[in-house]
């Protein structure tokens, strides 16, 4: 807030993504999709070296298993990065294959709304001690849908790439119908991406659904790509088997990436003493001073600890929104980091509404 140093993430990271956008014109979308997860690796050296975080044995064998399986995809990855005009890629809707596929994502979207929808049903009428399988299934299937529906984004972006370096090498007119179908295809998916983000994080531990999220948008994205640009017909027996081992790589580093669930409980529990102490502290403080004013009976002194009280609460606020609390993170919940303000104020599951979804800390991530 005094050096303003925000502005400069703010540019490098919309310089990222711009450079994101104009990756999937020179790449098959399968292997792009699955080199997102080179993120954790760069998120473990920035807690290091600038956050000066200790970075634990299980960490580095989860970035290991990143780096390991991002070598296998780029080795057996497709390669290729053909140019489409805009009657291919509408021709390229009307596959068999690529309606097959969309057949089955929407039978897989319901399916995992109808599960969540029941799960939550179970959860809010059951007791406490009740419903330990539906909330570990009620992130998963959350997840799953938002991956399914979100991970679009990613099919329509690279047709917007594809379309752009196509205008830059021919004639073609980038004023279009399909153009701007495409374009309102990618800002409604994006923005349904970006919008169960913050409201996942608002309902659920960000221990358990960010690996999830992760998880879920790139299995969906290599499917997608695979399918719809037919990626697939570049691969023999081997580069199948390569690729698949080394998505289940990086899937089982992003999974180990999640923080143990005892180390959260003790976290949460230190956190929530200190703050209570901090509370008794600061209201016994405001008691005396209130006690002090009604003796002297002055207007002023009142006034001073109210306007006091009311800044103490604003600063409080503000810092909660912006992620700037006096809680450290974990190395191996950088992860959730570019999500932190959204964790603590999101869209929905405030109070007792939030308690209902929230699942039990006691729920072991490698049973999923």
């Amino acid at each position: 807030m005094h050096f303003q140093t925000w502005r400069i993430g703010i540019l490098f990271f919309a310089a990222g993504n711009c450079l994101n956008f104009m990756s999937f014109a020179y790449a098959a979308q399968s292997l792009l999709a699955a080199l997102g997860s080179i993120q954790f690796v760069s998120n473990i050296a920035f807690a290091y070296f600038v956050l000066n975080k200790t970075i634990s044995v299980k960490v580095m064998v989860a970035t290991t298993f990143i780096v390991f399986g991002n070598i296998f995809l780029v080795s057996f990855g497709n390669h290729q990065s053909p140019v489409y005009t805009p009657e291919q890629l509408i021709a390229k809707y009307s596959n068999l294959v690529f309606v097959l596929y969309c057949m089955s994502l929407v039978f897989v979207v319901a399916f995992n709304h109808y599960l969540y929808r029941s799960g939550e049903t179970i959860i809010s009428n059951s007791s406490k001690d009740a419903g330990t399988y539906w909330r570990t299934m009620l992130p998963f299937s959350y997840a799953v849908v938002s991956g399914a529906i979100g991970s679009c984004s990613v099919l329509f972006a690279k047709s917007l790439s594809n379309m752009l370096r196509l205008t830059m090498s021919s004639r073609y007119e980038f004023h279009s119908w399909f153009t701007y179908s495409i374009v309102l295809l990618f800002l409604c998916t994006a923005g349904f991406w970006m919008a169960r983000l913050n409201e996942g994080l608002s309902l659920f531990d960000a221990i358990l659904i960010v690996p999830m999220f992760q998880i879920a948008w790139t299995f969906f994205s290599i499917c997608t790509g695979f399918v719809y640009f037919q990626e697939y017909q570049v691969f023999d027996t081997l580069r199948i088997i390569m690729f698949v081992l080394g998505m289940t790589f990086v899937f089982l580093g992003i999974s180990l990436l999640a923080p143990d669930d005892s180390k959260a409980d003790t976290k949460d529990g230190l956190s929530a003493t200190e703050e209570s102490v901090i509370d008794m502290d600061r209201n016994g403080k405001m008691h005396m001073e209130e006690t002090q004013a009604d003796g002297s009976n002055s207007f002023v002194t009142s006034v001073k600890v109210k306007a006091k009280r009311v800044l103490l609460k604003a600063k409080s606020a503000c810092s909660m929104s912006l992620g700037l609390g006096e809680e450290s993170i974990s190395a191996s919940s950088v992860l959730a980091m570019p999500m932190v303000s959204s964790r603590t104020t999101g869209f929905r599951g405030i109070g007792n509404e939030r308690s209902k979804y929230v699942p039990l800390r006691t729920t072991d991530w490698s049973n999923l």
